[in-house]
Order: C-alpha cells, then sequence, then structure tokens
C-alpha cells in the first residue's frame, strides 16, 4: 500500500506543477502580450515596459515620451531595460519550464527535481527584480490605484512562483 500511496503522490505532484506552470505561463502572457507590457493603462496615463505616456492638456490626447524625455524626468534608461529584460526572461523560462518538468518526470531523476527548484527560485528572482526596478523607476508617477490588469498578473504570477517553490519543498522525497 505504501508503494501505491507514493507513486500516487508523485503523479499528483507532478500534475500540479503543471497546474501551476499554465497558471504562471497564462499570467505572463496575459500582463506581457495581451497587455502589451503595461502596468497602468487608464485614460489618463499609459505607463509599461515599453510606453510612457501622460495625458497633455494642451493636446487633449496622451503624450507618449521618449527616452531623452525620460531622463529629463529621471528615469534612468539602463534601468528600464534591465527591468524589460529580467521581466521578459522570465517569460521565456515560464515557456519552456513545462518542457523540462516532463524531461524530469518522465526520466524519474532526482537531481533533475532539485534543478527545478533552482529555476523556481531563478524566476522568482528575475521577476521581482525586474518588476521592484520597473516600479522604482517609475513610483513618482504611478499611484497605487493606477495599476491595473497586467500588474495584477505579474502579482498572481509571483504568487504562483511562491506555490509552486512551496510545493515542491513539501515533498520529502524532492
Amino acid at each position: 500500500m505504501g508503494l501505491l500511496q507514493q507513486r500516487c503522490t508523485g503523479h499528483l505532484l507532478c500534475a500540479l506543477t503543471f497546474l501551476e506552470a499554465a497558471g504562471n505561463l497564462a499570467l505572463m502572457l496575459y500582463a506581457l502580450l495581451w497587455e502589451a507590457g503595461n502596468l497602468v493603462d487608464l485614460p489618463d496615463k499609459r505607463i509599461g515596459f515599453y510606453n510612457f505616456c501622460l495625458w497633455n492638456a494642451t493636446a487633449g490626447e496622451l503624450q507618449c515620451l521618449e527616452y531623452k524625455h525620460l531622463q529629463v524626468m529621471g528615469i534612468s534608461l539602463p534601468g528600464m531595460v534591465l527591468a524589460r529584460v529580467c521581466v521578459y526572461a522570465c517569460l521565456v523560462f515560464s515557456i519552456f519550464y513545462p518542457v523540462f518538468v516532463a524531461n524530469v518526470k518522465c526520466r524519474e531523476e532526482r537531481e533533475g527535481w532539485k534543478a527545478i527548484l533552482i529555476i523556481l527560485i531563478i524566476k522568482m528572482i528575475i521577476l521581482s527584480g525586474g518588476l521592484g526596478t520597473f516600479l522604482f523607476q517609475t513610483s513618482q508617477w504611478i499611484h497605487l490605484s493606477d495599476f491595473t490588469g497586467g500588474f495584477l498578473a505579474l502579482l498572481g504570477t509571483q504568487a504562483l512562483l511562491l506555490l509552486q517553490i512551496l510545493t515542491h519543498r513539501s515533498v520529502p522525497r524532492l
């Protein structure tokens, strides 16, 4: 009976891992592709990894600023590029992560499960770092109530990554 229970636990862990990975990927795709990386998308401002648009009362429309204007406002170009690279690198990891999990599951490699945990931690660090860098750079123009679906999806991704890490750490045989 113990062997059967251990096999069922392994299959449930694998199924849970794939479900969490699918949710993670769906949230990342929504935030970075569907919302085009915009964390704030309101009628009077649109701020994201590729856009920094503020309302111009004189023109009566959103005016998207170029990097030279952003630098004058105190926003660092290297900081914004680093934030973008980190967040989108997490998306790339999320795309290939299920393939790696399937490979480890098929081969039943104990060391592979440790590598999966390391990948999850790396994803958590780079997503947190990229999002934190972006928010640090743009905090003067964004209020807490301004955040829209893209930001909430990235927060959901962070929560799912933490859940995945806790799932892997809670199983003693890994």
